[in-house]
């Protein structure tokens, strides 16, 4: 491609957001609208950000990242979001090589094919949140399956053959990466073991096979961490933890997962009608529940993570890929901040093939971007938390960050969520149309005790035709698969760049002020840094 073809879509995409942007700032506010007011000083402090948003993302699982443009793809979302742990499936399952009995009886292990994808995630710099599981076919005691690429859920014949191979992975990894690092990480046993499709067996079984692998984890240097249940629907914390303090087994944290629809926990092949919960406390109520669990139980200090959790748990909803779910992010981490050590979004790429390969290129995957590397709108709630910084203000607004960074720079990031799904219609119906928002009037942002001076004001923007490719997609007709040129149209809708920068003068008086125009689900990004 000349320079001349390159540069013409990104010239075109630059024109089209500040037609956008403008059209935005012009809209008549309706005299009734109720302007929202966001008003912070910034000599008022919080505390420190609370940084779980970022601490950890899923993916499909591990063969899958052996793949150059998963890989890609992860380098690209670590450099803009600065996810700090990756977690998958599949680690032990037949397709990555690991376990076997030769024609002797005797047990054989081969982790090269981890060895290649665990050096890559860290030349990156992110770290393994270790998921155990699925049962090697040369170990398992039965033959049920699940998914495309056919994980084991079955037990073991021999737990004690499972905890040795729990041994000799995690001495692997500490004669490879280092205690140090190794340290570092997380163990996660299974996943969702409440679930007959991802666990063959009883709950019995599961804290058995649970505490081979702690026992065995343990065994190589008492320092690691290991956790579970990682169960589907915020369930069996109570269980996990009387279990671990009655037989004297180790547990470091416990892991659980939610989605933001109210019905079911698994949708193997995307073939389920889903309704998003239009209750507010969707997923956040799980997670202040796990919490007040725990501090009731013999461990009342257990860190707790949410190893799983997005606005469907089907990989083919369209949420997935709507501007709606930049704001409904934002909203759910807002409104578990402080209970939960981290929310792992599932996943950061649609290349993911729970079902098998996909055949469109946009089908509703949990990814935050798709197969081409489109980012989708989610994307940018995850970038713009990262742009915050590490400093919290004191703010009444419930839906809004105000921050300051390390060098007197000053951010909010501010958003609508507004559930627009109609009664007794469902997510594939809804959200795979060109969707319009309706105006809610304007927000008031106002910053005081601000040095008197001139800043950049930089406004970067997530909403309806704001970094919204799914949108862009339909209006090319929703084709199922995309040309070169319609790839790189799409991918400069959604590059996530600023709509607005200029220079603004602060007074005497330190205060900073600005109103912006809101509409349904809008998501902006307002940072001021001092000019050069």
């Amino acid at each position: 491609m000349n320079q001349e073809t390159n540069q013409a879509p990104r010239a075109a995409g630059a024109a089209i957001k500040s037609a956008v942007l403008a059209a935005i700032l012009a809209l008549p506010m309706a005299a009734s609208a109720q302007q929202r007011v966001i008003d912070v000083d910034v000599k008022q402090v919080q505390g420190k950000l609370d940084r779980m948003f970022n601490l950890s993302v899923g993916a499909g699982r591990a063969n899958e990242g052996l793949r150059a443009d998963w890989q890609q793809q992860l380098a690209e979302i670590k450099r803009d979001a600065g996810f700090r742990y990756i977690r998958f499936h599949g680690l032990l399952t037949d397709d990555m090589g690991v376990f076997k009995i030769d024609a002797q009886g005797k047990e054989q292990y081969n982790f090269q094919y981890i060895d290649s994808l665990f050096d890559y995630l860290l030349s990156i710099g992110i770290k393994p949140f270790v998921e155990l599981g699925f049962m090697p076919s040369a170990m398992a005691s039965g033959t049920k399956t699940i998914f495309w690429w056919k994980g084991n859920v079955t037990p073991p014949r021999d737990y004690d053959q499972w905890g040795r191979l729990i041994t000799a992975l995690t001495r692997h990894w500490t004669e490879r990466y280092g205690k140090q690092e190794v340290a570092s990480w997380y163990f996660e046993v299974w996943n969702e073991p409440n679930l007959d499709g991802f666990w063959a067996g009883t709950q019995d079984e599961y804290f058995k096979l649970y505490a081979h692998a702690a026992r065995a984890i343990k065994g190589v240097d008492a320092s690691y961490r290991v956790g579970g249940p990682a169960t589907a629907g915020a369930a069996w914390i109570p269980e996990m933890i009387a279990f671990a303090d009655k037989n004297k087994v180790p547990l470091d944290f416990v892991s659980t997962h939610s989605y933001g629809v109210g019905q079911g926990f698994l949708d193997e092949f995307g073939t389920h009608g889903t309704v998003l919960n239009k209750d507010d406390m969707a997923v956040a109520g799980d997670v202040l529940k796990n919490r007040k669990e725990i501090g009731a139980s013999a461990m009342p200090k257990l860190e707790l993570h949410y190893t799983e959790w997005s606005s469907s748990y089907t990989p083919a909803d369209p949420t997935h890929d709507s501007y709606h779910q930049a704001a409904y992010i934002l909203k759910k981490l807002k409104q578990s901040s402080g209970a939960v050590q981290s929310m792992s979004y599932w996943v950061f790429t649609d290349i993911f093939e729970e079902p098998g390969p996909r055949f469109e290129a946009f089908h509703g995957g949990f990814g935050l971007m798709n197969t081409q590397g489109i980012k989708k709108p989610g994307y940018f709630a995850y970038q713009f938390m990262n742009q915050l910084g590490a400093t919290e203000l004191k703010n009444a607004d419930k839906e809004s960050y105000a921050t300051l960074d390390d060098r007197g720079g000053a951010q909010v990031l501010l958003w609508d969520y507004t559930h627009t799904l109609p009664e007794k219609t469902n997510n594939q119906q809804f959200f795979i149309k060109d969707l319009p928002p309706k105006s809610k009037g304007s927000a008031q942002v106002t910053l005081r005790g601000l040095k008197p001076g001139a800043y950049t004001m930089t406004l970067s923007q997530v909403g309806y035709k704001q970094n919204d490719a799914f949108t862009a997609y339909i209006g090319m007709g929703s084709p199922k698969q995309l040309t070169r040129a319609q790839v790189t149209t799409l991918k400069a809708q959604a590059t996530g760049k600023p709509s607005q920068q200029k220079t603004v003068q602060v007074g005497s008086d330190g205060k900073f002020s600005t109103a912006l125009p809101m509409r349904e689900n809008d998501v902006y990004l307002l940072q001021l840094n001092a000019a050069k």
